[in-house]
This record gives structure tokens, sequence and C-alpha cells, in this order.
């Protein structure tokens, strides 16, 4: 068994909170070091053990993500508990490395046109960051995973074609990619399509854990949230309240909700562990600190079913 498939095991289903980085990677204003502590240990209380805690990024331009080091060290001091951390040039990675995160996500954008407006450098180069990232963490580093941005559809150029995005799944495992992902980064796809790459992605993944990451553009993240589990996939990404968004797609929601999704995999028979009655009342730490910020979800507002 590898590391990776200890941490993703294929015979239960993984949702990995990723409103601490994805979920205000776009806010003005946003949650203060201690209310991020909050945040994750009364969601580790509730019963989620995998968190996706910033970006490397420039602090000049990414203030929100300044206290990374310090989220990540929250995540890390928990018993079980699995800090993911995203990372997008080679300064981000070294400092990642250096924080001793448990996993960096790498993105590989499924376009051109997408990969040089996010990461100003081509598909060629992305991968070998990958590369690099797999190199540098050595045999006892940080898993490595890389999301494929945009693949169920562009903003800028429109429909990808599943084919390529196999290709890039290949390339990607080729390169010693530990998790491999795909993500409906403007909310394109509906369940058919879901599904069918899902399979596809997976039979090409083979003992790799592949994760599907998911925004409600358009309405359809729980169904396609639900495509993906009936297509074998066990890891989902999912965020507090649906907070988050895209700038390639503005005035879009976000995320898909992840007590909706915790809702609709207890509904499907799957065991998450995750108590949603405490997962629910984790949103006033949002509701205090973001009181601008939008919140969604369905089962927030008509609550779980009575027992």
């Amino acid at each position: 068994m590898t590391r990776a498939s200890h941490i993703y095991p294929k015979d239960r289903l993984i949702l990995r909170e990723v409103g601490l980085r994805d979920g205000l990677q776009m806010v003005k204003v946003w949650p203060d070091t201690d209310a991020k502590r909050d945040w994750i240990n009364r969601e580790y209380n509730a019963g989620l053990r995998h968190f996706e805690v910033g970006s490397f990024l420039p602090e000049a331009r990414f203030p929100q993500f300044a206290d990374v080091r310090e989220v990540a060290d929250a995540v890390c001091n928990l018993p079980d508990a699995h800090a993911i951390a995203l990372v997008l040039n080679e300064r981000g990675l070294k400092d990642a490395l250096a924080a001793d995160v448990d996993e960096i996500t790498l993105v590989l954008s499924a376009t051109v046109a997408h990969s040089q407006a996010n990461q100003h450098r081509s598909q060629a180069e992305a991968i070998e960051l990958v590369r690099r990232a797999i190199a540098a963490r050595g045999s006892d580093g940080p898993l490595v995973s890389v999301g494929i941005a945009m693949a169920f559809g562009c903003s800028i150029t429109g429909r990808v074609l599943p084919k390529d995005v196999l290709a890039l799944v290949d390339t990607c495992l080729r390169a010693g990619a530990d998790v491999i992902g795909l993500a409906d980064t403007v909310g394109f796809a509906g369940p058919d399509e879901v599904c069918f790459l899902t399979k596809q992605a997976g039979k090409v993944c083979g003992p790799v854990p592949l994760f599907i990451h998911l925004h409600d553009t358009r309405g359809m993240g729980i169904a396609n949230a639900a495509a993906a589990m009936d297509a074998g996939c066990r890891v989902l990404d999912a965020s507090l309240g649906g907070l988050g968004g895209c700038p390639f797609a503005p005035g879009a929601t976000g995320n898909v909700v992840m007590e909706d999704i915790v809702f609709l995999a207890q509904t499907k028979g799957f065991e998450t562990g995750i108590n949603l009655d405490k997962l629910i009342a984790v949103r006033d730490v949002l509701q205090r600190t973001m009181p601008a910020e939008v919140l969604y979800g369905a089962v927030a507002r008509a609550g779980p079913l009575p027992i």
C-alpha cells in the first residue's frame, strides 16, 4: 500500500474542506488566524480530517494566506488530520516544503489559454514543476497531488475533450504524482459528463487516488457529486457554506456545499464519520468573521433529517 492509498483508502469516502484556501481566495475580509483555528478545531470535532489550509503565494497580493504556516500547524497538531497546501510556483514549493505540510497540490490547466492566464506558464512548464516537487520532497516528504483545472470546460476556450484530459492524467502519473484531481473549475459539467470522465480517469489512475473538485456555478454541484460517487470516486472537495468562487467566472457561486455533500453521502449509504449538526454549527465562524459573504446550503436551512 502506498502512502497516498493509506491517506485516501478506496474503501471509504473522504471529504476535504477547501474553504480555508479556495473559499478565501477572492474575499475582501477573512477570518484571522485564531478564527481559522476555531474553524478547523470545530470541523475536526465534527469529524472532518482533511483540510486545504491555504496557498503559498506572495503575502502582498494574497494577505488572506499570510498565516498559512500557522494554519497548517493547527491541522498538523491534530491526531490523524491531514494538511494540504496549494503551490503555483517554485518559490511557493520551497516554502511549502519548509512548512512541513502533509500534501502539496499543484495545478495543471486542461487548456493552454487558462494555463497562461492562471499561472503564466505552459502546460509543459506546469508538468516540470510537478517533477521538481517530487524530486525536492525526497522519499519521506509530502504527497504531491495535481489538480487538473478546467477539466470539464474552460471559460476562455469552451469545451474540453475528455481524451485530452485523460492524456494529461497519464502525463501526471508518468511524472510521479501521488494523487490526481479533476476540477470543474467554472461549473461547465453535468452529471453524465462527470460520471464518464470520472470512470475513465479512474481506469487510467488505477491504484492512484483520484479526487473530484466541483463548483456549483450553474447549480449542478450536488448532482455532479452524486455522479462522481456513483462512478467510483471516493475523494471529494467541498467548502463550508459553499464559500468560494473563481476569478474566471465572475458572479459565480463557490464550491459545492460541504454540509449538503455530507447529507448526500449519508443518503447514498456512505459512512463519513461527520456529525451534521456539529458541522452546521461551524457556520457561525464564517458569519461572525465575514458577515458580508453569502453562505449557501439547503441542509443548513432545513436541518438534518430527524432521527
